[in-house]
């Protein structure tokens, strides 16, 4: 399952609404039987990295959108959670 795109309007940012929504996906995905979650976000957004890392994540690949993004030395990283299988 690929989480594209989430965000949080900046008046509502801080009060865990990010952490409830990435959990939800989690068991959303869990439930339906898939083995792993997974995302890309850009090297600026570290807020969004720590979010991710925290609830399991783990960087698994970084790579340049553009050959301009490459020369800027810009990387977007991808993550994956892998889900437990069923018990």
């Amino acid at each position: 399952l690929e989480l594209k795109r989430m965000s949080v309007s900046k008046d509502y940012r801080g009060r865990g609404i990010s952490k409830a929504l990435c959990g939800e996906v989690l068991r959303f995905a869990r439930a339906r039987g898939y083995g792993a979650v997974v995302l890309s976000t850009s090297m600026v957004q570290l807020a969004a990295q720590r979010l991710y890392e925290g609830q399991g994540f783990r960087k698994v690949g970084a790579s340049s959108p553009s050959l301009l993004g490459s020369l800027l030395c810009f990387q977007i990283f991808r993550y994956r959670c892998d889900l437990p299988g069923p018990t």
